[in-house]
């Protein structure tokens, strides 16, 4: 590991909560802690950690997103669940009709069932692809 790496690293870890992600204030603390007397190696130190800081922030932005990505995508997931069970179908309630008694009374016809797909959407199939992975 070179110098400037070790440096940093070694600053990072005793005075993490005095660098941020801009440069010059980053500058400006490495004056207050350390005494470095070349201005090439102080800016290369300062830019260092700078780029490391501003990794790490995207990094957390990104994992961020990423969390509520996932929780969007199951939110969905929950309400199309909900919409695809079948709803109880309310049944309308025949009044029998007066008919003379000598006729015979005729079968009631069979009622259709409501269909229920078992076959998934292609949608649902790539959601439960990326969940697995």
């Amino acid at each position: 590991m070179d110098r400037i790496k070790r440096l940093s690293n070694e600053l990072l870890n005793e005075y993490a909560e005095r660098f941020g992600t801009d440069f010059l204030t980053n500058k400006q603390s490495l004056n207050e802690i350390s005494i470095v007397r070349s201005k090439g190696l102080k800016n290369k130190i300062a830019g260092y950690i700078t780029k490391m800081l501003q990794r790490q922030a995207k990094f957390e932005e990104r994992k961020q997103m990423l969390i509520d990505n996932e929780k969007k995508s199951q939110e969905r997931n929950e309400s199309r669940a909900q919409k695809s069970e079948p709803q109880p179908v309310a049944e309308p309630v025949a009044e029998p009709a007066a008919e003379p008694a000598a006729e015979p009374a005729a079968e009631p016809a069979a009622e259709p069932q409501p269909v229920v797909a078992d076959e998934k959407t292609i949608a649902e199939e790539i959601v439960d692809e990326s969940k697995s992975e």
